[in-house]
């Protein structure tokens, strides 16, 4: 008996472990357009995402949306008259999804208030982390990070301006200066930064 609930323990451990994590998941193509809502704790804002203004970009958001990436994270990065930043700080998560680079692109449309890019630091670093332009952010477009030249846009938010301009912004770049060795304990991330608003649920809109 011992050694079967031992399997069956196995056996559901692998299975929880497949439902976290599919590389055929970063295969998946987005739609030349789709819509997201993201329902945050000061209330709903939708962005519109554009596979043409940055395909791979657009392809890995719709596989983190479809996979519920977003779902119970944080803005963790809210710095007024520049941007919100968010994304999953669960490493034991992402860096299963980061094995599978995201190509650099180049940038077709401008960081203008309210449209949004992925955050990166050099080649290929794409992940998961986005950010929403709280002004005209034009410089962000040819800033070079470790040889990599701007960041490109992949959509803009749609509704709920309003919402975004609300959500937390007291700790500015200060939660950053522990982000690397705290994301991975979320409990004493957010011990420290108590007030940081979150995502409820993120999520594809049917057309």
């Amino acid at each position: 008996m011992k050694y079967v609930l031992l399997c069956i323990l196995a056996l559901s451990v692998i299975c929880c472990s497949k439902a976290t994590f599919n590389p055929e998941w970063t295969k998946q193509t987005a739609p030349p357009t789709f819509k997201a809502r993201f329902e945050t704790s000061q209330g709903n804002f939708d962005m519109e995402v554009t596979r043409a203004w940055s395909p791979q970009a657009a392809d890995r958001l719709h596989q983190l949306l479809t996979h519920h990436l977003y779902d119970n994270q944080y803005f963790y990065r809210v710095v007024p008259n520049f941007v919100v930043q968010f994304g999953n700080i669960d490493t034991t998560v992402t860096k299963k999804w980061d094995q599978f680079k995201v190509a650099d692109e180049p940038v077709l449309k401008s960081n203008l208030k309210g449209y949004v890019s992925f955050a990166r630091a050099g080649k290929e670093t794409r992940g998961n982390d986005l950010f929403i332009n709280l002004k005209d952010n034009a410089r962000l477009d040819t800033v070079t990070a470790q040889g990599i030249k701007g960041y490109p846009v992949l959509g803009y938010v749609t509704q709920g301006m309003d919402v975004v301009e609300k959500l937390y912004s007291g700790y500015g770049n200060k939660t950053l200066d522990v982000y690397d060795s705290l994301s991975a304990n979320r409990a004493q991330y957010i011990k420290l930064f108590p007030k940081l608003d979150s995502i409820k649920k993120a999520y594809i809109l049917k057309e």
